[in-house]
């Protein structure tokens, strides 16, 4: 996608969100000021577009889950800007913090994907939901995704007041490795690397935004399913999960830990749903294939894994969740 801004110097909708490439502290040279930091918030990626004190949220694609998150509301009453006309679209994670303060992406499964409104009003109290704001992409009207990065964090802090569920992380300028420290004495997910001088790229992966993980992770599609053993040989036991590429669906493995028996409930009205006679991957062998139960490949979830291996599998994944704002099209192997 080349632009995201029309002829009127609005931006289109939905709006394509800007993507970080995966890196690590070899691939940034801090030493001439050129780099910000920003910590890394476990939870999903959410435009926020404010339009005459209402406030809508979309996904990474393009999803409306404005219904899902009624608590964020409350953003539109912490503009800066009150009474001047014009949207503003602002980029960010939305977090469901646990009891340490700390996002908690597994907690935030409770809120993802709820559409019935007596659903999401019981999850708003037991699970609510912050907003942590890193970029401003439109401010009052005026289109700042051209601006650099730099200059659009200015405009951003003049334009969001800070409060309840409402957060705009601070940016490190200078020292990566004390970045990645604080981020990992906090507990968090890592540390974004981005370019100051660098300008809004919409809808495409950039190595102007490097993100650096403590812990390897890995968004799969679900292809299939095989039985469990004892209590759980009724139910499922694992799921076989591929990441796609030029020839299809590429088998990456299976993964059968990181499950409670609530979750394996859901999973298994969820993919009962899904049945289909074929596998949906191009090489899964076939001692994983021998018992499967095979599914339309739809859904993502994510993983956290020791490593690749050499035979392109993931070593020692566990289960993480489901990523309900993300497409199987949108799926790409990382690291």
């Amino acid at each position: 996608m080349a632009s995201n801004i029309g002829s009127n110097e609005r931006l289109a909708r939905p709006v394509a969100p800007m993507l970080a490439t995966l890196g690590s502290v070899a691939d940034i040279d801090d030493s001439d000021d050129s780099w910000s930091f920003e910590m890394k918030w476990d939870g999903i990626r959410a435009i926020a577009t404010v339009t005459d004190g209402r406030v809508t949220i979309a996904t990474r694609n393009g999803n409306d889950v404005t219904a899902t998150y009624p608590d964020l509301q409350v953003l539109a009453a912490q503009l800066l800007t009150e009474g001047v006309s014009g949207d503003t679209v602002l980029d960010g994670e939305i977090v469901a913090l646990g009891r340490a303060g700390r996002p908690d992406f597994g907690r935030l499964q409770g809120r993802m994907g709820l559409t019935r409104p007596r659903d999401v009003t019981s999850a708003v109290t037991a699970i609510p939901v912050d907003y942590m704001i890193f970029d401003i992409l439109e401010a009052s009207g005026r289109v700042v995704a051209t601006e650099p990065y730099s200059h659009r964090r200015a405009t951003l802090h003049d334009t969001v007041r800070e409060g309840g569920r409402i957060h705009v992380p601070p940016a490190f300028d200078g020292d990566l490795d004390a970045a990645v420290e604080s981020s990992r004495e906090l507990g968090l997910e890592g540390v974004v690397a981005k370019k100051r001088d660098s300008t809004y790229a919409f809808g495409r992966r950039s190595r102007a935004w490097i993100k650096i993980k403590h812990h390897k992770t890995q968004e799969v599609v679900i292809g299939g399913w095989r039985p469990g053993n004892g209590r759980r040989a009724e139910t499922v036991g694992s799921l076989l999960m591929g990441v796609p590429d030029a020839q299809g669906l590429h088998y990456v493995g299976r993964v059968g830990t990181g499950f409670n028996d609530r979750d394996l409930d859901a999973i298994f009205s969820r993919l009962s749903r899904l049945r289909r006679e074929t596998t949906p991957f191009v090489d899964v062998p076939a001692v994983d294939a021998r018992d499967a139960h095979w599914v339309t490949p739809s859904l993502v979830g994510e993983v956290e894994f020791a490593e690749w291996t050499t035979t392109e599998r993931l070593r020692q994944p566990t289960w993480r969740g489901w990523r309900t704002d993300k497409a199987a099209t949108d799926v790409v192997r990382e690291g």
